[in-house]
């Protein structure tokens, strides 16, 4: 199985092969430590999450890729990262400060609007982290201890192989990273220092998890195999909710009235207005799968699929309907432009889609 083809499962569909990720013993890990390659190619390169920085857009993706806009996604350039493993997703908390997340367990930061970024977490850090707090947690006689050393152990001799794949911060200094077999950790001072959050989030089945949005006063997790999880606005702890779906959620977006959609398999998406309480199902006339949604500044939902399609909630109903978006590209990541323009990450790099010029 190709790098490229594990990504693709991964990014795209959501899939993490069991044992697809194991490290050698005692192998070493260069991207880690090399600088994604500076290209004119990088444009076209597979980006995996697209976000605002304030009037910015920065993007991320494929071998430490970066890229940045200044002019509403009309042009992109690349950026120097410290790193060459794949980042999987970005986010700002404001027009200076943000993150990156990725494979082998990488964390990078950024306090200039995107133009440079420090490297503060590996996968061979996250271990070490997860031990030391399993270690405590059988000091402290906690529950489930045993299992939760167990799992710290896995991430050990594994390797730094387990990607992250959604952050979510509070502010500058409070925020989450997660991931691939349960992975979530905590940092309340910017990202200096982390905290193993497993004995927090119920998810006893080690699902993967992908998604990570607050809505109103709670933080919500979607992932794999139907899971949906709650928690507070500080993200103290999280539970179950019952899903009305079995198969996994790609992501979810929500909005400043606390309605959620959560969307994935074969165009599976949901939507619930009393904080997960109920969901109704979205009527998205697609089997294809439900990449990646967010929420416009009109206050409509829009979705992007497997395939490449974009679609928008309609103004008179709880549908959504395609937009023109030309050729036919997988879809990764949307966002909105500060011109009201919709962007998207694919397979293939970024488009541009003008809404005005659409409808």
């Amino acid at each position: 199985m190709t790098r490229f083809t594990l990504w693709l499962l991964v990014a795209v569909f959501g899939i993490l092969p069991s044992g697809a990720f194991a490290a050698p013993a005692a192998a070493t890990f260069p991207v880690l430590e090399t600088p994604a390659v500076l290209s004119t190619k990088s444009v076209r390169s597979a980006i995996l999450s697209v976000a605002r920085a304030g009037q910015r857009l920065v993007a991320v993706g494929e071998r430490g890729i970066i890229l940045v806009s200044d002019d509403d996604g009309r042009a992109w350039r690349q950026i120097e990262t410290p790193v060459s493993v794949g980042l999987t997703a970005v986010k700002f908390v404001n027009d200076k400060t943000g993150w990156a997340v990725g494979h082998f367990g990488i964390v990078l930061k950024s306090q200039d609007g995107g133009e440079t970024w420090a490297k503060q977490l590996d996968g061979q850090k996250v271990a070490q982290i997860a031990l030391v707090a399993a270690d405590k947690m059988v000091a402290d006689g906690v529950e489930n201890a045993d299992f939760a050393l167990r799992e710290a152990k896995y991430l050990v001799s594994d390797g730094p192989d387990k990607p992250f794949l959604d952050l979510h911060f509070i502010d500058e200094n409070t925020g989450f990273i997660i991931g691939a077999y349960n992975m979530i950790f905590r940092t309340d001072d910017g990202g200096e220092s982390w905290a193993w959050w497993y004995s927090r989030i119920d998810n006893p089945g080690g699902m993967h998890l992908y998604g990570m949005r607050r809505g109103g006063d709670s933080i919500y997790i979607a992932g794999e195999q139907g899971l949906i999880l709650k928690g507070d606005a500080n993200g103290e702890r999280f539970e179950r909710l019952e899903s009305p779906y079995e198969g996994s959620y790609f992501g979810l977006a929500t909005n400043d009235t606390a309605d959620i959609v959560v969307f994935g398999l074969r165009g599976n998406a949901y939507r619930s207005n009393d904080q997960g309480q109920t969901w109704t199902k979205i009527d998205t006339g697609r089997e294809t799968s439900i990449s990646s949604g967010v929420k416009l500044s009109s206050g409509a939902f829009a979705l992007v699929s497997q395939t490449g399609e974009v679609l928008i909630e309609s103004k008179n109903s709880a549908a959504f309907d395609a937009m023109p978006s030309g050729q036919p590209i997988p879809a990764t990541s949307v966002v909105e432009a500060s011109d009201g323009a919709i962007i998207i990450g694919t397979l293939r790099g970024l488009k541009r889609i003008d809404v005005t010029a659409t409808r």
